[in-house]
């Protein structure tokens, strides 16, 4: 698997998910983008990685799935981590960011070693005024249509691929002399994976 900088030291927080379709998805979303810190603040009773939809969801991501965190509020899955974005599809919300300008602020904080946070909410109320006071900043997917949200799954997935995106950015630009600093060997695969 390939692991950049940005996507290893990024963590995806599901908080208070309700269907296990969208655990096993999101845990699929964020490994196809070389992505494995995945924690679930307070699933529902169903929304948890061993329900069978959850497993059949994750298609060659159960480690990721297996893997997830479970805690018990928003702060224990973010302690420690110095940047965090919580989605929101609320309009009138001042600071708001898109993906991919949330993905470049994330490549910079990881060029100096800082990790970072993608906060989703839950699939039908989204993330609750007390969770969003815990993130820093705000991040929401631009859509076309007058449609309230995309499914939880889709948005985790949009938000791994910009930083994924970011990441061969920042691995394109280094000059050629520059040994790399995603733990891979020349051909970029990182061996321990």
């Amino acid at each position: 698997m390939l692991v950049m900088p940005v996507t290893r030291l990024a963590a995806f927080v599901l908080v208070r998910p309700h269907y296990p379709e969208n655990v096993g998805a999101a845990a699929r979303a964020i490994k196809t983008m070389g992505i494995t810190d995945f924690a679930l603040v307070k699933p529902g009773r169903l929304a948890v990685p061993e329900h069978e939809m959850a497993l059949k969801m994750a298609v060659k991501s159960w480690d990721v799935l297996e893997g997830a965190r479970r805690v018990e509020s928003l702060a224990e899955a973010i302690d420690g981590i110095e940047l965090v974005f919580a989605t929101t599809s609320r309009r009138g919300v001042s600071g708001i960011v898109s993906p991919r300008r949330a993905a470049e602020m994330a490549s910079a904080a990881a060029a100096f070693g800082r990790r970072t946070a993608f906060v989703f909410g839950n699939e039908k109320t989204g993330l609750g005024e007390a969770d969003l006071e815990l993130c820093g900043e705000r991040l929401r997917i631009p859509m076309a249509a007058d449609q309230p949200s995309i499914n939880l799954a889709q948005a985790v997935q949009i938000v791994a691929y910009e930083l994924f995106l970011a990441g061969l950015a920042v691995r394109a630009a280094a000059p050629a002399d520059v040994p790399p600093t995603d733990g891979g060997g020349a051909d970029g695969v990182d061996s321990a994976t």
